[in-house]
């Protein structure tokens, strides 16, 4: 395990579309619906981040995840419950205080459509590590064969805002490659 990559041991979504277009009539006093949203309304909500997203929930699980990688995900904790496979001595009868901080875990997740698209704001970054984003890669890639509309609005935060917030850019803002990416994220079809 330890000479393994890390890999999305599965991925699938819980919620339901159907739940958040309900959810989205409910606050605006209309009856619930029976047809199903549309690519485009899809795309429109959440791009509005409008509260009824967060009945889309979704659940994966990375393996062979570094551990100090696992740590960048564990820092996010509104909207997503991590299950991370211990490490402690007394249930795995290795000492602890021996393992690297490379060491591989089990990393489970699930999280709402909104707290997706913050993670993915900060773990694209290109001022996260290159591991991070490529293990955020995985589940958004992955997530893209399930929810193409979910997947097209994980951007990084200068996508999202329009502008690098960082301290130190990498530059990427204001590229021909940045302004292509920003339309592609604000278009709706």
């Amino acid at each position: 395990m330890e000479n393994e990559n890390p890999c999305i041991r599965y991925l699938k979504v819980v919620g339901s579309w159907r739940d958040v277009a309900d959810a989205a009539r409910t606050t605006i006093r209309m009856p619930e619906g029976q047809k199903e949203p549309s690519p485009k309304w899809k795309k429109r909500i959440l791009l509005a981040e409008h509260s009824p997203i967060r009945k889309l929930l979704v659940s994966w699980k990375w393996g062979n995840l570094p551990y100090w990688v696992s740590v960048h995900f564990v820092r996010h904790k509104y909207g997503i419950e991590h299950f991370v496979s211990t490490q402690r001595t007394d249930r795995t009868g290795v000492d602890r205080t021996g393992n690297r901080q490379d060491a591989p875990v089990e990393h489970e997740c699930f999280a709402n459509a909104a707290e997706i698209m913050f993670i993915s704001r900060r773990r694209m970054c290109m001022q996260a590590s290159p591991e991070t984003r490529a293990a955020w890669k995985l589940v958004i890639d992955e997530l893209a064969k399930h929810e193409p509309e979910l997947a097209a609005c994980c951007v990084p935060e200068c996508v999202y805002r329009g502008f690098c917030p960082e301290f130190k850019s990498c530059g990427f803002a204001g590229s021909p490659a940045f302004r292509e990416m920003v339309e592609k994220y604000r278009t709706v079809k």
